[in-house]
This record gives structure tokens, C-alpha cells and sequence, in this order.
């Protein structure tokens, strides 16, 4: 998987599309679509062509659509726990640690909405 290096178009679909997103697709079979994100390395041509290419159909999105995206609310929640942290994280480290400790008490209320 991607590590914390940018992501690429190239990077995406040799290391997210064709070993993860294809094989998984040809085990759903024709009911398959692709819920991505309008993030960059998404849309480029290499990516759209590669798709194209194995027949694998993509949801289309609005631009700037977070609130149709369920994992952006997620993301949201933790990060406001995070950023109310007393103390607040000074290191990498304790950021790591922060977040794991406010994953670890997320309220199923969340995860669930």
C-alpha cells in the first residue's frame, strides 16, 4: 500500500487499483462500482484509462461532495478530538498516540452515523 509519500496516478493504480480494487471487483462481478473521491491522483488520464481499460465503472461524485462521503464525517470527529488533546501533541509520536487513544474511545454513535 501507499505509504506517506504523495500519491500518484501511476502510484494508485500500481499499488491500489490493479492488485486490491481489480481482484476485488472481478469477485463482486457486474454489481461492482468504484467509490472514490475527487482527489487528484483519482482523475488523471492514467487512472481513467486504466479503468476503461478492465471495464471497472466509477460512482460519479460531485466536486467538493465531503458530506456524500461518510468516511469524511469520521475523519471530522477525530480530528477535532484530537485537536481538543490536553496537552496538546508535540511530537509525532504523541500525535500517533492521541489518535489511538481517541480511536480507541470512539462512541459507536459515530461510527455508525
Amino acid at each position: 500500500m501507499c505509504s506517506m509519500e504523495e500519491l500518484t496516478g501511476v502510484r494508485y493504480r500500481d499499488e491500489i487499483l490493479d492488485p486490491y480494487v481489480r481482484p476485488y471487483a472481478g469477485a463482486i462481478g457486474n454489481d461492482f462500482i468504484l467509490m472514490d473521491d475527487n482527489a487528484r491522483p483519482h482523475r488523471v488520464v492514467v487512472v481513467e484509462d486504466y479503468l476503461e481499460g478492465h471495464g471497472l465503472e466509477r460512482m460519479e461524485w460531485p466536486a467538493q461532495s465531503a458530506d456524500l462521503n461518510p468516511i469524511e464525517h469520521l475523519w471530522d470527529y477525530l480530528g477535532r478530538q484530537v485537536a481538543a488533546l490536553i496537552p496538546p501533541p508535540r511530537s509525532l509520536d504523541e500525535l500517533v498516540q492521541g489518535l489511538l487513544r481517541v480511536w480507541s474511545s470512539l462512541p459507536t454513535s459515530v461510527s455508525d452515523n
